[in-house]
């Protein structure tokens, strides 16, 4: 199957980018689309870690403030996982590093790539890149985040039984938390394999 990108234009252009798409696409069942616009959310794309200290059992979540939780949730502070845009010359594993000590003052002792999938791509081209991180829990701080980036971050350090019954409950409730959890979940019993 291919396509054809016949027209971009650039609708806006601030902290994100919003594009219009003139395209066509073949058919399954023979023959070319006509020719039709989709708006495209452009925000980069992003690495996300889960940072689990394997010696004592617990996992490291970062909970901040999220506009686009807004209009859907009782109340728009989230608990996530370290996350970061990937900047120009950096790779994801970088990210996922330089994110985990800027967001909770703990050094990535170990990483593994979990998996990386598109966040929307019905209407957004980003892309995360999601790990899993080593962390030494005892060494990180209570709250962080980066002042000329609006961040102010809360850290908890939570048993690994507990973030699961989080995850059960629906607490995590935003997709990387929850593909994280659920690869973690699911691999426990591998862990002496994590970081080899």
């Amino acid at each position: 199957m291919q396509y054809k990108l016949l027209n971009t234009d650039t609708l806006y252009s601030g902290f994100f980018q919003l594009k219009r798409y003139e395209l066509s696409n073949e058919l399954f069942q023979g023959g070319w689309s006509e020719p039709f616009c989709r708006e495209i959310f452009e925000r980069g794309h992003a690495a996300a870690v889960l940072l689990f200290d394997p010696k004592l059992e617990k996992l490291v979540f970062v909970e901040q403030f999220r506009p686009g939780a807004i209009v859907t949730e009782k109340s728009p502070w989230l608990i996530e996982l370290v996350a970061g845009i990937i900047e120009e010359g950096e790779s994801p594993e970088q990210v996922a590093r330089r994110e985990s000590i800027e967001e909770c003052g703990g050094k990535v002792l170990g990483l593994k790539k979990i998996c990386e999938y598109l966040v929307s791509p019905g209407g957004s081209t980003e892309r995360i890149f999601l790990y899993l991180g080593e962390i030494d829990s005892t060494k990180v701080s209570n709250f962080a985040g980066l002042k000329l980036e609006h961040e102010d971050i809360k850290i908890h350090v939570v048993d690994l039984q507990i973030a699961f019954k989080w995850l059960d409950q629906g607490r995590l409730n935003n997709a990387m938390t929850i593909i994280a959890m659920q690869w973690l979940k699911l691999n426990l019993p591998n862990k002496a394999s994590f970081w080899k």
